[in-house]
């Protein structure tokens, strides 16, 4: 037990920069948290802080224990908490990921009301477009939207979301709208490759049988959810973007849908975790919340 309080002290000193913030919030004179680091860097062997006279920094091997220490200091916490009735009690950190579309327009917005019901956790939201690393980069949970890569991961698949094509009012003004598939040699699509360089395969629809891709100019390429949008609404070509995405700039007449008869493939929404034995009452918590979120906008099969 010595040992898991001079890695919160550890962490406290991190997190704060500074040994007299640290001793502060811990309640603790600043000799007893700079001892508590110290023989904590005796037991690990190496060194964890660059001391300075202005603040404190992690070193490489301290940046390492501080992810690694913040994981072990939750499971801790979850397994004191393991026989509690009341999911209310719930502590700790949890760490997501998620598209930034889905953090602005749906997470974010709801988020201090599952906070207020839980406040006794902390929550880590990455809301970025590229695939990051679940395991390596400690997520607890990851939200994705598309077709899955990873087999190493358990998958709980929540449905697929509805997919529009959009474009404002100002490109559709300037260059007609599109009311079959032989209209789009007049149009130009915004690009959308999850890497800059890769080709995009062109406009996606469905020809009564199976999905096809009709190749389109365009003279913009976008690597981020955010970019793709805001290229639409600045009227530089037709998108085909998830329909929870663009709901409000559809509302509110900053885009327009068009063809509806001929959508894209819904794209799957699945949230996923690494395999544990147990999975951490905080993390199947905020899962069921996320889905119950989602439910009223995916299809469900």
């Amino acid at each position: 037990m010595d040992s898991l309080e001079q890695l919160r002290t550890f962490l406290h000193v991190a997190e704060r920069g500074s040994f007299t913030r640290a001793a502060d919030s811990l309640g603790l004179p600043k000799a007893s948290v700079s001892l508590a680091v110290q023989r904590l860097e005796t037991a690990m062997g190496t060194q964890l802080l660059h001391r300075t006279t202005r603040r404190v920094q992690l070193t490489a091997d301290g940046e390492q224990l501080f992810q690694r220490a913040r994981d072990l200091l939750d499971d801790v916490e979850e397994l004191q908490g393991m026989f509690r009735r009341d999911i209310a009690q719930l502590r700790g950190r949890l760490r997501v990921d998620m598209s930034s579309g889905l953090a602005r327009f749906l997470v974010m917005p709801r988020l201090p009301d599952f906070l207020q019901r839980h406040p006794g956790l902390e929550i880590e939201i990455s809301g970025t477009d590229r695939r990051v690393d679940l395991v390596r980069e400690g997520f607890d949970c990851v939200l994705r939207v598309g077709a899955l890569d990873d087999n190493t991961l358990v998958a709980r698949p929540l449905g697929s979301m509805p997919v529009v094509n959009c474009a404002s009012p100002a490109y559709l003004a300037a260059h007609g709208t599109p009311h079959a598939l032989e209209d789009l040699h007049a149009h130009r699509l915004v690009h959308y490759v999850s890497t800059l360089g890769q080709r995009s395969s062109g406009f996606e629809y469905f020809d009564g049988e199976q999905y096809r891709t009709l190749p389109m100019s365009g003279a913009v390429t976008v690597n981020s959810g955010d970019g793709y949008n805001a290229a639409a609404l600045a009227g530089l070509g037709i998108i085909q973007v998830p329909q929870l995405g663009v709901r409000q700039a559809l509302q509110e007449g900053l885009l327009v849908e068009v063809l509806p008869q001929l959508p894209a493939e819904p794209m799957p929404v699945t949230l996923l975790y690494a395999q544990r034995r147990h999975l951490p009452a905080r993390v199947r918590v905020f899962m069921d919340w996320v889905a119950a979120l989602l439910q009223p906008y995916l299809i469900v099969r």
